[in-house]
């Protein structure tokens, strides 16, 4: 897992061309005059999401994997609370969208939570459970993100 924020000037160079390419992209874009969706930008094996969502107490949320896709998540606006712990600590399967490549679980061990706020971003590889739209001090708060969805193949 990777967490940072493009005002921390960070060198994109030293990540992987594919991971620099999703969060440049994010970065750089505007969304503003977009509606929530999936946006291609290199067909299947990198493509973009738009969401403009309300966080959720932690009870309501659940930790998911992905198989096939590393998450780079980067928050436009707004804020929230994000789960994360090794793969290997979850609990049982509970929902699966194999054509989303989303899988959901009942729990997970160890999870530590990140606070990401506009300018974040942060990158979930396949060995990264984590557990995105969890409120802030308990306060359900209206945020927009993308997610820039990197097939594995590009690594």
């Amino acid at each position: 897992m990777i967490f940072s924020s493009i005002h921390a000037g960070d060198d994109l160079s030293k990540y992987p061309e594919a991971i620099a390419r999703a969060i440049r992209y994010a970065s750089t874009t505007d969304f503003s005059q977009m509606e929530d969706g999936r946006y291609p930008i290199d067909g299947d094996r990198m493509f973009v999401q738009l969401f403009h969502l309300t966080s959720k107490q932690l009870e309501e949320t659940k930790p998911e994997l992905h198989e096939k896709y590393v998450d780079v998540q980067y928050w436009l606006t707004g804020e929230e609370l994000c789960g994360v712990a090794p793969a290997d600590g979850v609990g049982a399967q509970v929902e699966a969208h194999e054509d989303r490549d989303l899988y959901f679980y009942d729990s997970v061990k160890n999870e530590g939570f990140i606070h990401p706020t506009a300018g974040c971003y942060a990158v979930f590889f396949p060995s990264d459970a984590h557990r995105p739209g969890v409120c802030v001090d308990r306060k359900p708060l209206a945020y927009s993100k993308v997610v820039v969805k990197v097939s594995m193949e590009l690594l």
